[in-house]
């Protein structure tokens, strides 16, 4: 558990973004964004693809960042 909450923490602290603010982008409450953020829970496959869509509203350099925080690792991987 954690990649997706540690590539969202430091995308949002990159692009000065809150999680409040992806949060209401989201339509949802900060509380989960919060969960997510700090390794409580896992975000699911296709609110990855909501994280993306939100990030990209707000900054679209915030989104590219997260998706390369949280994918690139993977391809690394042996």
């Amino acid at each position: 558990m954690g990649r997706a909450g540690r590539a969202l923490q430091e995308a949002l602290a990159t692009y000065g973004l809150s999680q409040n603010k992806l949060a209401v982008t989201m339509g949802m409450e900060r509380t989960v964004v919060y969960r997510w953020v700090h390794e409580r829970v896992d975000p699911t496959g296709e609110t990855i693809v909501e994280i993306v869509r939100a990030l990209n509203q707000l900054d679209p350099q915030a989104a590219k960042a997260f998706i390369a925080l949280y994918l690139i690792p993977v391809l690394n991987e042996p």
